[in-house]
């Protein structure tokens, strides 16, 4: 029955973000509406297991089309899990992503880390405010406030944010004791970060129509009557800005997007 115990507290963390991080889910939302009706994109980015995050609004069904994620194989284990680890405490990576992305002051960055502490995600959000863009994080307040940077600046994710936002979850990610285990298992960021990056996308769209502008939604291609010329005329107004749509993304272990890869 520990699954059960793990659902609860999975249950228990979400109920957190809806009482502790609705205003700033909603001024995040407000933000990405300014940006989406300037004519701006979101990029989102993350290492280790927060690039899940990342990639959760990118092409996905539901989810807006102006998302761009930021990857790197560096990052996201294809290079091996140590030497992800290692590459998200290297300085002098973010700005050599960053440069290779089309990046404007319209523009909004939700950069996701749990630690808020190591030196590639606090880079990225440095290097997006340099251009001008305001940076939104989701990051662990428990875990991130006692611990020490590893970014030159000594300053922390959610120190450098213009809106930062709490996940909710316990130092260390997991949720449970089991009798016999020494440490706790069951972790909980991937959950949280997904339910809060859908949740400000979600609160930006309202806010467009509450404005009177429509915002194009990708329907999932895996529906009968969707077709591959309804994707493309909703994705054709970003290609050449964001990476993933275009064919040959090619660079730093960019796979080439193929339909069949497409919107779940």
């Amino acid at each position: 029955m520990s699954f059960l115990e793990y659902i609860d507290g999975l249950q228990a963390v979400l109920e957190r973000i809806k009482r502790e991080q609705r205003s700033n889910i909603e001024k995040a939302g407000r933000l990405i509406a300014d940006s989406l009706s300037a004519g701006g994109i979101v990029h989102t980015f993350g290492t280790g297991h927060s690039h899940l995050i990342a990639e959760e609004a990118f092409f996905r069904a539901g989810g807006i089309a102006a998302v761009n994620p930021i990857l790197d194989e560096r990052l996201i284990f294809l290079k091996g899990a140590l030497e992800s680890t290692r590459s998200e405490q290297e300085s002098g990576l973010a700005r050599s992503l960053i440069e290779r992305e089309q990046v404007r002051a319209e523009d909004v960055a939700i950069i996701i880390s749990n630690s808020g502490r190591n030196a590639a995600p606090i880079e990225m959000a440095l290097e997006m405010q340099a251009r001008g863009v305001k940076v939104i994080a989701i990051t662990n307040l428990e875990q991130s406030r006692p611990s020490a940077s590893r970014h030159s600046s000594g300053k922390k994710l959610y120190q450098l944010a213009d809106i930062s936002i709490d996940n909710c979850v316990p130092a260390g990610d997991a949720l449970l004791t089991l009798p016999g285990l020494s440490s706790r298992i069951g972790p909980s960021s991937t959950v949280a970060g997904a339910a809060i990056i859908n949740s400000i996308i979600i609160e930006a769209v309202a806010e467009l129509l509450h404005r009177g502008e429509q915002v194009p939604v990708l329907p999932s291609a895996n529906i009968e009557g969707v077709s591959e010329e309804t994707l493309s005329l909703i994705l054709s107004r970003y290609k050449g800005r964001i990476r993933y749509l275009d064919v040959d993304a090619g660079g730093a272990g960019g796979p080439e997007l193929r339909r069949s890869e497409g919107v779940a």
